[in-house]
């Protein structure tokens, strides 16, 4: 069963892709189209970081990655290089666990 439904999902997603090639120029250049698929990998991205940060199986918990999340938070928002941000996450969530 399991087979089955990988299989179903490899079609559908080659389907999709195959699709996504008739689709006309012109529609594509759209400049509504064009800064919605800009924004797209970045709610993906956010997405995906919170469901790490905040999810625990089936259940949200709030623990010490939370407080690197939020530490990360405001190093961005100071506008600090990626590995910084990286660091004080880390550094943080390490503080918490350690307490």
């Amino acid at each position: 069963m399991t087979w089955i439904a990988v299989l179903a999902t490899s079609g559908g997603c080659y389907a999709l892709k195959a699709l996504g090639w008739s689709v006309p120029a012109r529609w594509l250049r759209a400049e509504r189209l064009q800064r919605a698929a800009a924004l797209l990998p970045l709610a993906l991205l956010a997405a995906l970081v919170v469901v790490q940060a905040l999810g625990s199986g089936r259940s949200l918990s709030i623990d010490a990655r939370s407080a690197g999340l939020a530490a990360a938070g405001v190093a961005v928002l100071r506008r600090a290089p990626f590995v910084v941000v990286v660091l004080v996450a880390a550094a943080t969530a390490a503080l918490v666990r350690a307490l």
